[in-house]
């Protein structure tokens, strides 16, 4: 039996470049937020492709540096960055999140987009303290993750796992909230919308028309197919009690 993928990792294959719950949407809203110049010092965590680095690179000619576990993902990383002309401001490294190799108050900015909705309690407690301590004062931890409204999502949360093929533990917007209070977090802001991962006009937006066919064309090859169309019927459907949450959270 061919072993299906994890969800983030299969759509990357397919060719989309935005890979998180909110899309440009949320991570523009981020970004808003961060009142960024070029004398600004940023990590993001969970980097992926570098897809966010690469467009602040552009805006704000920042110092960035990006983090990933997955070295696969770094390579593919490193030729972006390269093909986007930014090495100059960017450099990207395998690290934990959890155990960041960097001193206390090193940057301005930490950006998390689409990681802590992966992790269990402690794990996301661990990550979130790590953020505060290696942020200045008066920095900024901008996250953007899975949230949902109604109280019993047990089964729905089980569906997820099962189609994303991660053992995914979104949460309460309150939650979310009393998660960044309990690590030292003095104000935490946030938005929250329909995630734009998988609906047709949350692709066009985020990866334009010809973007979006040629990731169908690809989904609907044969090798693809089974997934293709078990996750699009999913956020297409139950999914759609599953919305993204972005926090600007900032250290005093």
């Amino acid at each position: 039996m061919k072993k299906e993928e994890v969800g983030h990792n299969f759509l990357a294959k397919l060719g989309k470049k935005r890979l998180r719950p909110g899309g440009a949407v949320a991570t523009e809203w981020l970004i808003q937020q961060a009142k960024l110049s070029k004398d600004s010092r940023v990590l993001e965590v969970a980097c992926n492709m570098c897809t966010t680095s690469i467009q602040l690179a552009k805006e704000y000619q920042c110092s960035i540096i990006g983090v990933d576990m997955d070295s696969k993902a770094l390579e593919k990383a490193r030729k972006n960055i390269n093909k986007a002309g930014v090495e100059s401001y960017i450099e990207v490294r395998q690290a934990n999140a959890m155990k960041l190799p960097f001193e206390d108050e090193s940057f301005d900015v930490v950006i998390n987009e689409a990681m802590l909705t992966m992790l269990n309690q402690a794990a996301k407690e661990k990550a979130v303290a790590e953020y505060f301590r290696v942020l200045k004062p008066g920095g900024v931890l901008l996250t953007h993750d899975i949230t949902f409204y109604k109280e019993d999502m047990t089964s729905l949360l089980e569906e997820l796992r099962h189609t994303i093929h991660v053992n995914v533990s979104p949460m309460p917007i309150p939650q979310w909230e009393s998660l960044l209070y309990s690590r030292g977090f003095a104000r935490a802001e946030n938005t929250s919308g329909p995630m734009s991962l998988m609906s047709i006009k949350g692709m066009i937006r985020d990866e334009g028309l010809i973007g979006t066919l040629r990731i169908a064309k690809n989904g609907l090859k044969k090798e693809n197919r089974e997934q293709f169309k078990k996750m699009y019927s999913f956020f297409n459907t139950a999914g759609k009690d599953l919305y993204y949450v972005a926090f600007c959270s900032k250290k005093a």
